[in-house]
């Protein structure tokens, strides 16, 4: 009779090494055993090594000095780009001209109707409301001059974009070939390319319209592909069985199935826009935004103020519509009519208010009709930097405040990080990219942060990195408590939501001269700017995270007698985790882009690189400082935000 042999005892692995985490780490460990003595035996052990970097001011200062002397005739300036840029100043003189021989009256009556027509009444007595309150500002035609600059780059966005995104949404691998170009596009600060768009194009508004376009168009792209890739593939079977061709599939099942991602492209590209209209006023845009940058260099809150509220309310009026055409259906609208007529009668009426208003001699806003809004802000801003600058008992007052902030939070993480080994950061990134995604997130993840190194600005960068992720910490806390009280409480939501609206729509300037009159000139007050601008995108994906967890999870944790805190700990922050995880990683987005305009105030490190290169015509500084600004940001999603591990393969 054969005899059974017990199996041999295998050795108990502790509980920690038994997480892929902690494979994954003692893998990298072994690794930097291995490769660490080489490095410290060719390279020096503290700062990135001089050897490892390329100095690329020669031949970018080269490719200025030829844009400069061949502007004028090379036939690629005269033929290619003197006719976009005749193009776009065309089609601006042309709309802006439109909406004066339209009127106030004319323009006011027009967005209201297209107001009730899209998403009722109450939205286009707001819009209606929104209209006035601009002239009643005193800013009717800078309002106009932004409005024509706007829709010509709007409308070059979307179709860019819709190019693009139809592009990756019917192609595999064109998608994977733009995504990085998508990434760059969106991550590199506004300041890096106006440089080389005013060297081809000179000081305007071709120069602010395209420029624009290059951060607008990406959310076009990316929301297009989206929606083609994921239409419903049964009713796509059920087209081609039918016969369709190519092209009938495209016009008659994906574009219609996609409708609601392309107008939340719409909706998102019109937002990166107007969020532009500061930043473009740098380089010859005008209207609004050119009354803000103003304010800012003669730091008047008050007049910054008076010109960033009629942005704010494009914004507000613009996103509202735009989001009530992606939820309207004939069905479900309620509204007169349908089709082409109740537009047509809405042109119809815009145009018999126009005629009235021009025969009544009242197309300009009435010089009278306006209101001051200046003084008083200014007033009130001088009160608050008198009070709330320095001597407050007990508190020591705003300027104290930044100090400290400055002493004990952002020196030690700077000097911390400067102090590092560079191979020790990299190996932390490897790590942090690694534990949450996979090598591939991690090897991305470490190239560009080395790519940081070998463009020659690892200091700088280090710097800016401690700004940001000291601005993160404190969006991140004041975020996720304020979107917990929000997703519990109605009420506190809907009183928050105007909030949000403004902090997020306001543009990033005019944050930048309170906080300069309360904390002075620095890095707190580029960290402060910062915190205001992100936290709203933290707030909104936090509250609707919690908000959409099953609520069948929570009548079960009720039913077994668990309290508010617990419910909150065990049920809604666990199952929340991907919004959560999505707040962190556009917290860190965000951030980002407003520390780098934190170079204007005394931020320095990148973001004055960034600003210096464009205020002196250096392109190599500028271009330099923007690249590294890609690689950080690029760094920073990767350590963000988890990438799934593909089944049946090793991470």
């Amino acid at each position: 009779m054969a005899t059974v042999t017990a199996p041999a005892p295998r050795l108990a692995l502790p509980g920690v090494l038994r997480h892929r985490a902690a494979h994954k780490l003692l893998l990298l460990a072994l690794a930097a055993a291995i490769l660490v003595p080489l490095a410290n035996a060719h390279w020096a052990s503290g700062s990135w090594p001089h050897a490892l970097t390329v100095d690329l001011s020669g031949p970018l200062g080269r490719a200025n000095d030829w844009i400069i002397d061949n502007r004028d005739s090379s036939p690629l300036f005269l033929y290619f780009f003197g006719y976009i840029s005749n193009a776009v100043v065309l089609s601006v003189r042309a709309v802006y001209l439109v909406l004066l021989a339209a009127g106030w009256a004319g323009v006011t009556a027009f967005g209201a109707l297209v107001a009730w027509r899209v998403a009722g009444l109450r939205l286009a007595i707001g819009t209606g409301v929104a209209f006035l309150a601009c002239g009643l500002l005193g800013m009717w035609v800078p309002t106009m001059q932004t409005l024509a600059l706007m829709v010509v780059a709007v409308l070059t966005s979307v179709v860019v974009g819709a190019l693009l995104g139809l592009a990756g949404g019917l192609s595999e691998r064109t998608d994977r070939a733009l995504r990085p170009v998508l990434d760059t596009m969106q991550v590199l600060p506004a300041f890096a390319y106006l440089l080389p768009v005013v060297l081809v194009f000179g000081i305007g508004v071709p120069a602010a319209v395209l420029a624009t376009v290059v951060y607008a168009a990406p959310p076009m792209a990316r929301l297009t592909a989206l929606g083609l890739r994921n239409a419903d593939p049964e009713v796509l079977e059920a087209v081609e069985s039918l016969g369709a061709t190519g092209r009938q599939r495209l016009l008659t099942a994906r574009l219609p199935l996609a409708r609601k991602q392309l107008l939340l492209g719409l909706n998102q590209t019109i937002m990166m826009a107007l969020s532009m209209a500061v930043i473009a006023s740098v380089i010859g845009a005008g209207g609004l935004g050119d009354r803000v940058y103003q304010a800012l260099a003669s730091v008047d809150v008050g007049a910054a103020l008076a010109a960033g509220i009629p942005i704010v309310l494009l914004a507000v009026v613009l996103d509202r519509v735009t989001a009530a055409a992606g939820e309207q259906t004939d069905e479900s609208t309620g509204e007169p009519g349908s089709g082409l007529r109740p537009w047509l009668y809405a042109l119809g009426a815009t145009v018999v208010v126009a005629v009235v208003a021009r025969l009544a001699g009242a197309l300009d806003w009435p010089s009278g009709w306006t209101l001051n809004i200046a003084e008083p802000v200014n007033r009130v801003v001088d009160w608050m930097t008198a009070h709330l600058y320095s001597g407050v008992p007990y508190l020591g007052g705003t300027a104290d405040w930044a100090g400290h902030f400055t002493t004990w939070v952002l020196d030690p993480v700077r000097d911390g990080l400067q102090w590092l080994p560079w191979w020790s950061v990299l190996l932390i990134v490897a790590a942090l990219a690694w534990v949450i995604g996979t090598w591939r997130t991690a090897l991305t993840a470490v190239l560009a942060m080395a790519a940081i190194g070998v463009l020659g600005v690892w200091k700088p960068s280090l710097d800016t990195l401690s700004q940001v992720l000291a601005a993160v910490a404190v969006t991140l806390v004041l975020g996720f408590a304020t979107g917990i009280a929000a997703a519990r409480s109605d009420r506190f939501e809907r009183a928050l939501r105007p909030v949000l609206d403004v902090c997020q729509t306001m543009p990033q300037f005019v944050y930048l001269i309170p906080v300069v009159a309360l904390f002075g000139v620095g890095r707190a007050p580029a960290v402060a700017a910062a915190v205001v601008y992100a936290l709203p995108a933290v707030v909104r994906i936090t509250t609707q995270g919690l908000r959409q967890v099953d609520p069948a999870a929570l009548e079960s944790a009720r039913s077994l007698g668990a309290t508010s805190a617990q419910q909150l700990r065990q049920i809604q922050l666990p199952l929340a985790r991907p919004a959560l995880l999505l707040a962190v990683n556009q917290g860190v987005v965000l951030v980002l882009a407003v520390v780098i305009i934190g170079g204007l105030v005394g931020g320095g490190a990148l973001g004055y690189d960034a600003v210096f290169g464009l205020a002196q015509g250096d392109l190599a500084t500028g271009l330099v400082a923007g690249a590294a600004i890609v690689c950080l940001g690029l760094m920073l999603d990767r350590v963000t935000q988890p990438t799934e591990r593909r089944t049946k393969k090793g991470a």
